[in-house]
C-alpha cells in the first residue's frame, strides 16, 4: 500500500522522474529516483526535496508504519 503512495507522491512533485520503490516486508522502502530536478542540488537537499514531497502524502505514516526509507537520488547524467 505505501509502497505505490511514495511512488505517486514522488512522480506528483517531481513528474519527469524514473522512480521505483521496494519492499519486502511493506515496513522498510528502498526508492529510487532519477531526476533532471536534482541537477545542481547537493545530496541533503535532494533527500529534502523528496522527503517534502512524500510527507505531503503519507503524513505521520513516515516514522510510524513506515519504519525505513532508504533513497538513492540520481539525477540521469550521475546514472549512464
Amino acid at each position: 500500500m505505501y509502497a505505490q503512495q511514495i511512488k505517486t507522491s514522488i512522480l506528483q512533485a517531481f513528474p519527469d522522474a524514473d522512480v521505483e520503490v521496494l519492499t519486502e516486508d511493506n515496513v522498510h522502502f528502498q526508492a529510487r529516483v532519477v531526476s533532471d530536478a536534482f541537477e545542481g542540488q547537493a545530496r541533503v537537499q535532494r533527500h529534502r526535496m523528496v522527503h517534502a514531497a512524500i510527507q505531503a502524502t503519507v503524513g505521520e505514516a513516515l516514522g510510524r508504519e513506515i519504519h525505513a526509507l532508504t533513497l538513492t537520488l540520481k539525477t540521469p547524467s550521475e546514472v549512464g
